[in-house]
């Protein structure tokens, strides 16, 4: 498994970018997971499925499967906020796996930067940044710059970008002590 995390401000694109990379990256041959942060509450069952009875009856963890898919909801009930490293050890195995925030995590990542969002570039702060997925060039970047919308340049140069999770987790554990 190799790792990779698209970041970049609220609105820049990244939800959007990686809605039009993962079936490029499938049509590659890869198995393409992926993991979001968010910063809010949010809900990924709804009120009156059984799931949702159980989890507010109390439940830890609930796990729901059928014969197309299954799903764990874990209720955080007061515990910290899982970390990325928590995460990603909980994954299936897969070619690549996509990060959508953690922006200040030590992972490697393409930041997606769309120039009428109005805020500042990440990547001449962050040495994790290796590459930029933008609208407008940066001639001066110290990384590669690819147009936003070339996403089939994108999905062919990400898999080299991405680092094995072994050394994702180490860097990120010993960043976290």
């Amino acid at each position: 498994m190799r790792v990779i995390g698209l970041a970049g401000w609220s609105g820049a694109g990244k939800t959007t970018l990686l809605a039009r990379l993962i079936p490029a990256l499938v049509a590659r041959g890869l198995k393409v997971s992926t993991v979001k942060h968010a910063h809010h509450g949010f809900e990924v069952d709804q009120p009156g499925k059984d799931s949702f009875v159980h989890r507010e009856a109390g439940a830890t963890e609930v796990i729901v499967s059928s014969a197309r898919r299954w799903v764990q909801i874990h209720e955080a009930r007061g515990e910290p906020e899982a970390s990325l490293p928590d995460l990603l050890g909980r994954l299936s195995p897969c070619d690549l796996v996509l990060v959508e925030g953690f922006k200040r995590e030590a992972h490697p990542k393409l930041e997606v930067f769309r120039a009428p969002n109005g805020r500042p570039p990440l990547h001449p702060e962050d040495a994790r940044i290796v590459a930029v997925a933008s609208d407008v060039p940066f001639p001066e970047a110290r990384v590669p710059v690819l147009d936003l919308d070339d996403v089939a340049e994108l999905a062919r140069r990400i898999p080299d970008w991405a680092e094995p999770v072994d050394t994702v987790l180490r860097r990120l554990r010993g960043a976290a002590q």
